[in-house]
C-alpha cells in the first residue's frame, strides 16, 4: 500500500494526520497488478477479482484478495471511527459553547430587568413625590405637542406653495412650446 503522494524519509512527518483517508487516492500493489482509487473503490476492485478467482476455481488467489480487500476494509473502518470521534467531541465542545453563551444571555437579561426596574421604581417615586414638577412637564409636553403641529402646518404650506410654483413654471413652458409650433 502506496499512497500517490509523495513521502518523505524523514522522522518530522510520521507522526502528523494524513487528512481525509476516505476520499484519499491509494496506489496499491496486489497480485494482479497496481489497482488505484479510493479504499472503498480498492475494496470493491479487490471484491471483484476474488469473485472472478473464485468462480475459476483458484482458492489461493481468492484468498490473496481477500486479505486485500480487508486490508482497506480496516483502513476505511478506522478512518471513519476517527471522524466519528471528532464530529461527537465537536457536537460536545458547540454544545458546552452553546450553554455557556445561553447562560451569559440570560444573566445579561437578568441584570437588565433588574436594572430597569429599579430605575422605573426610582422615577416613579420622584414623579409621585414632586407633583407639581410633573405639571410643568405635561404644559411642556403640550406646548412642544403645539410647535410640532405647527412646524407641520408651515411644511404642508410651503410644500403647497412650491407645487404651485412648479405647475405655473410647466404650465408656461407648455405655451412657449405651443407658440413656437404655431409659428413654425
Amino acid at each position: 500500500m502506496r499512497s500517490s503522494k509523495s513521502r518523505s524519509r524523514s522522522n518530522k512527518n510520521r507522526n502528523r494526520s494524513v487528512g481525509n483517508i476516505i476520499n484519499r487516492v491509494f496506489d496499491s500493489s496486489g497480485p494482479e497488478g497496481k489497482v488505484r482509487g479510493t479504499p472503498q473503490q480498492i475494496i470493491d476492485k479487490y471484491n471483484q477479482l476474488a469473485r472472478d478467482s473464485q468462480l475459476s476455481n483458484d482458492r489461493v488467489s481468492t484468498e490473496n484478495f481477500q486479505q486485500h480487500a480487508e486490508h482497506y476494509v480496516r483502513l476505511l473502518s478506522e478512518a471513519q471511527r476517527e471522524m466519528d470521534a471528532r464530529r461527537e467531541q465537536q457536537d460536545r465542545e458547540n454544545k458546552d459553547r452553546n450553554t455557556d453563551r445561553e447562560k451569559e444571555r440570560n444573566s445579561r437579561s437578568s441584570l437588565d430587568n433588574a436594572t430597569s426596574d429599579n430605575s422605573f421604581q426610582e422615577e416613579s417615586r420622584d414623579r409621585l413625590s414632586d407633583g407639581e414638577r410633573s405639571g410643568e412637564l405635561d404644559n411642556g409636553n403640550q406646548s412642544d405637542k403645539r410647535n410640532r403641529n405647527e412646524n407641520t402646518r408651515n411644511n404642508k404650506s410651503r410644500r403647497r406653495d412650491e407645487t404651485q410654483r412648479n405647475d405655473d413654471k410647466a404650465d408656461k413652458l407648455v405655451e412657449d412650446i405651443s407658440s413656437v409650433e404655431a409659428a413654425e
